[in-house]
């Protein structure tokens, strides 16, 4: 019996361009993905210095690293389609009051489903 993790039952619909090694990342929980708060002062702030960011919505980063590391962490920008448009070190910029919960991305009722 194999189980497969599958989170967001519309991943592959919202976000077509988004690369296969980020979509199996995200439906098993390696990494996070998180809405950028697009009307946040900071995150004006931020595309008016580096404007290959004006068009993201979207912040994947590590579910598993722990905060005194989040400076080595890479945060990856995508656009609403998925593509990635920027990448950026925690060292460079910090994510705090800029991010919320994903609105448009839905949890899969059968979070666990096992295949036989």
């Amino acid at each position: 019996m194999i189980k497969c993790i599958k989170k967001y039952e519309n991943l592959e619909k919202e976000l077509v361009n988004l690369p296969n090694v980020l979509k199996n990342s995200l439906q098993k929980e390696i990494l996070t993905i998180k809405q950028i708060d697009r009307d946040c002062q900071k995150f004006k702030k931020i595309v008016s210095s580096i404007t290959e960011m004006e068009d993201a919505t979207y912040v994947i980063f590590s579910s598993y690293m722990c905060e005194n590391y989040h400076e080595s962490e890479v945060f990856m920008f995508v656009n609403s389609t998925g593509e990635v448009v920027y990448n950026i070190s925690g060292r460079e910029i910090d994510l705090y009051d800029m991010i919320q919960d994903c609105k448009v991305l839905i949890e899969s009722k059968n979070y666990l489903v096992e295949i036989l």
